[in-house]
């Protein structure tokens, strides 16, 4: 893979040349872009991340008062914490920088355009419109919504339930019991794919993007930063959570929860079924602490919570939320500082 140089240096007549470090931000930025779907990119991103975020965070003067506020607010044993950080996701980290990524890329690529390095844009636009396409793939898979997947369901139900006849007809029965498994099988995972849909289309959420909330089990805040009509988790995820556990299961809304860093720094992103969550009271809404913050949001509304910016509510596509008092604010979110 040939990789990209457009780091600040870009500036430079010269580029990079023979002084660019190999280990400039654009280039993992690049290896990033190619690791998408590898089995190696959850501990990737998060290495990923910290370089790519650290810079936001103090965190050498953060260290010590986070790890005594989270003991003081998770009992000081460890254990309710540990009992949060079920819920902790790797899948919705990753969600949260491949955004990021493609803000940063934006960004990458107007500067370039800016100082007429054309060569360069065409590149980055290149590699935008790559990740934007495994983007939309990710999504529908996640979704389970698309036309096509439900009519190649359905096909195979039929072929298979006619087969089922066949076997019955000629007396084959070991045959017949194998297909009539495969015909359950199939029969259930169409429904789950008609829920899902169904899901996607007809869902109403309790909470929005930017709002300030509070688990209810756990008793740590957080913002929501993403949104989910049902659980899109992995198998194994759920079971590590206990969804089934929870009255309504996976089939309820699911959100990307930012966890505030001074109440649990080993957690970070959760991602919490909607009865576990609360609206934060006026006296929770205080500071709050989290490296992707700045790029999420713009800032705090009138009502204290956050005003996301107009990718995020485009990804999810929500309306703006206008707090009280906000109605004349103008909606200057056509740009976004990745």
């Amino acid at each position: 893979m040939q990789s990209i140089f457009a780091c600040g240096s870009i500036a430079s007549p010269h580029g990079h040349g023979a002084g660019c470090r190999p280990s400039c931000p654009v280039v993992d930025d690049m290896t990033l872009l190619y690791k998408i779907n590898s089995s190696i990119y959850g501990a990737y991103s998060w290495r990923w991340c910290v370089k790519k975020l650290h810079m936001r965070t103090n965190r050498r003067k953060m260290d010590t008062t986070v790890r005594t506020n989270a003991r003081w607010l998770f009992g000081g044993d460890g254990r309710s914490s540990s009992n949060a950080r079920l819920e902790r996701s790797e899948a919705a980290n990753e969600d949260i920088l491949i955004f990021y990524f493609q803000l940063d890329l934006q960004t990458r690529i107007q500067y370039a355009l800016n100082i007429e390095q054309f060569d360069v844009a065409k590149q980055l636009r290149e590699k935008l419109t790559e990740i934007e396409t495994e983007i939309i793939r990710q999504r529908e898979a996640k979704r389970g919504s698309s036309k096509t997947e439900a009519q190649d369901k359905a096909i195979n139900l039929l072929r298979v339930r006619a087969d089922l006849q066949k076997a019955i007809d000629s007396e084959n029965y070991a045959l017949a019991a194998e297909l009539r498994d495969e015909v359950a099988k199939l029969e259930a995972e169409s429904l789950a794919v008609s829920v899902k849909a169904l899901a996607y289309q007809n869902v109403k959420y309790a909470f929005r993007l930017g709002q300030k909330v509070r688990h209810k089990v756990h008793g740590y805040r957080g913002v929501i930063c993403g949104l989910d009509p049902v659980c899109c988790e992995s198998k194994s995820w759920m079971e590590t959570a206990n969804v089934e556990k929870l009255s309504k299961g996976p089939n309820q809304p699911f959100y990307q929860v930012l966890v505030d860093v001074y109440a649990d720094p080993e957690l970070l992103v959760a991602y919490v079924a909607e009865e576990n969550i609360a609206a934060a009271e006026e006296s929770e809404k205080g500071r709050f602490d989290h490296p992707y913050i700045e790029f999420l949001f713009f800032g705090e509304d009138t009502a204290g919570d956050f005003i996301p910016v107009k990718q995020l509510r485009e990804k999810y596509d929500q309306p703006r939320y206008e707090a009280s008092g906000d109605e004349d604010e103008d909606d200057d979110d056509g740009n976004t500082d990745s």
